[in-house]
């Protein structure tokens, strides 16, 4: 596929990662060479000097062979004319626009083919506010991702020694659980991916992700990891896109308090929010801190637009008694050196952002992908077409296919009906599989599974 993206930011780079080792023909347009250089130095593909939405700029990169515009610079109105131009001039077959500013997300009619021809709108606040809401929905949860459209849920939580689940096979699960459907998807022990079976034996700090309807997930969390109380009292640092997002959300049902450095950018946020208290302040500050009674905190999140103040800030916190910190972190390696470690969660906008684009690129049916573990590993949601003749899944029961290492199928979402897979499970046509593929490098083969042979019509 040959795709162009506008935007060699934090976002845009992320995108091109994930992309450059797919076989697409890639290229990066932005105004700044050092960044472009910075790309062409670590992957293979083309870059171009020039502002994305001019047509000359475009015909350089080829839009005129495109099949697809990402158009994800800090500018939406950029962004949005990109995507105008190469509709207008070159049919680009699918646009692609990163759109910040709520105002314009207010209004769905604005993006269609006879106004603004954008196919789909990424808004990375909008994600990660609803990620951070369901983190906070779980405590204990190191990720909650959606399938189905909310019928069904992946959730990652470490393995405590205290766990009933610890130290027993995977199989005993029915014996504690009864009545409760659910399946293991994956384990990753040290950081490597272990494929779970009846005899596995879950081990302390395992990372367990598992799948479940949302109605049964805290019971599968209380058998999984130590147990933790339920929320009530929230600090955000930072009153930006997404602490203010995430705040007008919390309020409703948190007693929430929110920290912003600029004294203009507090009063106005505080004229939005009702039931939350704007302190003017650095999160960092110790006095402030203890003033407003951060021991009693129940999760402190750093949502600032600076990896190192989020760091601080949510080290200083946790140090001053806040049960849990997170933050929020644009850069990789700050992520493999905090996690877990100094801080509870940490936050990557582009991981939380960069499933919505690979569902758009990947081949076959697929709907939703969600990229876990920093880019190495992916869960995927593929709806099954054709028939047993012209498809590769359906009409077959799970152990007659041939399945790449390091891959399981967990659950079908059949209408409205969730089911856990046995060795026995036929798919049918129609049917929305749910994958866990723990090395990406085999994503191309799952793809190939989901593709209706030519047969089918």
């Amino acid at each position: 596929m040959k795709i162009i993206i506008i935007g060699a930011g934090q976002v845009g780079s992320s995108v091109a990662s994930n992309l450059c080792g797919e076989a697409n023909d890639i290229t990066v347009v932005d105004t700044d060479p050092i960044c472009l250089q910075g790309l062409q130095d670590r992957f293979d593909l083309r870059t171009i000097v020039g502002s994305g939405s001019h047509p000359r700029t475009l015909i350089r990169a080829g839009a005129q062979e495109a099949d697809m515009l990402i158009a994800v610079t800090n500018s939406d109105e950029v962004n949005m004319i990109a995507c105008q131009v190469a509709y207008t001039l070159f049919h680009t077959p699918t646009k692609i626009a990163r759109v910040r500013d709520a105002e314009y997300l207010k209004y769905s009619e604005l993006f269609n083919q006879e106004a603004l021809p954008v196919d789909v709108l990424i808004s990375p606040e909008q994600k990660v506010t609803k990620y951070i809401e369901r983190l906070i929905s779980y405590p204990g949860a190191l990720q909650v991702l959606n399938f189905a459209k909310g019928k069904v849920q992946l959730v990652a939580v470490q393995a405590h020694y205290s766990s009933p689940i610890c130290g027993h096979e995977l199989r005993t699960l029915k014996e504690h659980m009864r009545g409760i459907e659910t399946r293991v998807a994956a384990i990753f022990r040290k950081g490597r991916p272990i494929i779970p079976r009846g005899d596995t034996i879950i081990e302390p700090n395992d990372d367990v992700f598992f799948i479940a309807a949302p109605k049964h997930i805290r019971s599968v969390m209380r058998e999984m990891s130590k147990v933790e109380k339920r929320v009530k009292r929230i600090m955000l640092a930072g009153g930006g896109n997404i602490g203010k997002r995430l705040a007008m959300s919390l309020e409703k049902k948190y007693r929430v308090k929110l920290i912003e450095f600029s004294p203009g950018r507090a009063n106005e946020i505080a004229e939005d929010l009702h039931n939350t208290i704007v302190l003017k302040g650095d999160a960092a500050d110790e006095d402030l801190l203890l003033e407003e009674n951060i021991e009693e905190t129940d999760i402190f999140c750093a949502l600032t637009n600076d990896d190192e103040v989020n760091i601080i800030s949510s080290m200083l916190a946790k140090r001053l008694g806040s049960k849990k910190v997170m933050a929020l972190i644009n850069r990789a390696a700050y992520v493999d050196l905090v996690q877990q470690d100094i801080i509870d969660i940490a936050i990557s906008p582009q991981q939380a952002t960069i499933g919505s684009l690979l569902a758009h690129v990947r081949r076959g049916d697929v709907v939703v992908v969600h990229s876990l573990r920093r880019g190495a590993a992916e869960a995927i949601e593929a709806i099954a077409h054709g028939d047993k003749d012209s498809s590769k899944v359906v009409g077959r029961m799970i152990e007659e296919i041939k399945l790449p290492p390091g891959t399981t199928i967990c659950t079908i979402v059949r209408g409205d009906t969730v089911i856990m897979v046995h060795h026995d499970t036929v798919i049918e046509a129609e049917d929305h599989v749910i994958i866990m593929v723990t090395d990406k490098h085999h994503v191309p083969e799952v793809e190939k599974l989901f593709q209706v042979g030519v047969t089918f019509l």
